[in-house]
């Protein structure tokens, strides 16, 4: 009975942790574009941002809580969930031709996060140079996509204008606002602490649960927005998606999870040999041949998959 529950109570944090994310994601778009924000601006950082909230929050809780391996589990685990299983099945049904330059300075950035973090794992805890080296890339990253968007709105000739709002638009988006935010937080809330005891239930560390349901769960927003990419033929936007949440994902919530907790987080063995290799692993599998040949391919896909299957069999039958 106990774990039917738990179960459920874990299914339903990572319901509210995807609603809640939606509405979060639409309403901050919404005040961003009724205060004059152009829509480019808006989706190169307040929807970038939104769509890796739960993530984010989840880990920070999970580190607040004193469960540091589920924190990390999860940081990184999404990442290798997102290109792995999402970033593979985009590839796979939709091979795509790329301008190096869209793409380069962030694969650059994303691999260098990877790399950072990977270095972790050989000191055995999350450092605070590294931590600091890290909130930079993601500064970086952060001024890349407003550039990139403010040379773009100048190319349409698009400024922007402050809309003014029509008919039930406020206590709508509002109401989207605070719903959306307080389902991210009772999501979060109920992942971590039935994550927990699932693991203890289960008789398994919690990086497993880390690395792979809650890594999943929480990345549910970026494989619905792949499914929508590729639906509609926009390749470009699924591989954008992906690569921008990922580098949030690297470059913050190690950073403020060890702030949070208020000391280094120690990263356990099993993290430092499968976890954190894996992430780098199947970033460099992504991402390096697409440097060179300008494409993300089919056998990329593939390729990614047999390691994200490799990845959980060692993780959950090998170090499990």
């Amino acid at each position: 009975m106990e774990l039917a529950l738990t179960v459920f109570l874990f299914l339903v944090g990572i319901v509210f942790i995807v609603k809640g994310g939606d509405y979060f994601v639409d309403a901050a778009s919404w005040i961003a574009e009724v205060s004059g924000i152009p829509k480019l601006i808006i989706g190169a950082t307040i929807v970038s941002l939104a769509t890796t909230l739960p993530e984010m929050l989840v880990s920070v809780m999970a580190a607040a809580k004193g469960s540091v391996d589920m924190a990390i589990g999860n940081a990184v685990g999404s990442v290798t969930a997102n290109i792995g299983l999402i970033m593979a099945i985009s590839l796979i049904c939709m091979p795509a031709v790329i301008k190096r330059r869209d793409y380069l300075l962030k694969s650059i950035l994303m691999l260098a996060a990877a790399g950072l973090i990977v270095a972790c794992g050989f000191s055995g805890q999350t450092t605070m140079p590294i931590s600091i080296v890290l909130i930079l890339i993601f500064c970086v990253f952060l001024w890349e996509n407003v550039t990139s968007a403010k040379k773009a709105m100048t190319g349409q000739g698009s400024e922007g204008t402050r809309r003014k709002p029509q008919g039930k638009e406020i206590p709508v988006n509002v109401t989207k606002f605070i719903v959306g935010a307080v389902g991210i937080v009772w999501g979060a809330d109920l992942l971590v602490d039935n994550g927990s005891t699932l693991a203890t239930l289960a008789g398994v560390p919690e990086r497993v649960i880390g690395v792979t349901i809650i890594a999943v769960g929480t990345s549910l927003p970026e494989l619905i927005t792949t499914i929508t990419a590729i639906i509609k033929k926009q390749s470009s936007l699924s591989v954008g998606n992906i690569l921008g949440a990922n580098i949030i994902d690297l470059t913050l919530i190690l950073p403020l999870s060890s702030f949070v907790s208020g000391k280094a987080l120690p990263i356990a063995e099993a993290s430092a040999r499968y976890d954190l290799p894996a992430c780098l692993v199947v970033g460099c599998i992504a991402l390096i041949p697409t440097m060179i040949t300008r494409k993300f391919q089919k056998w990329q896909g593939i390729l990614l998959l047999l390691a994200y299957g490799i990845y959980l069999y060692l993780t959950l039958v090998v170090a499990g």
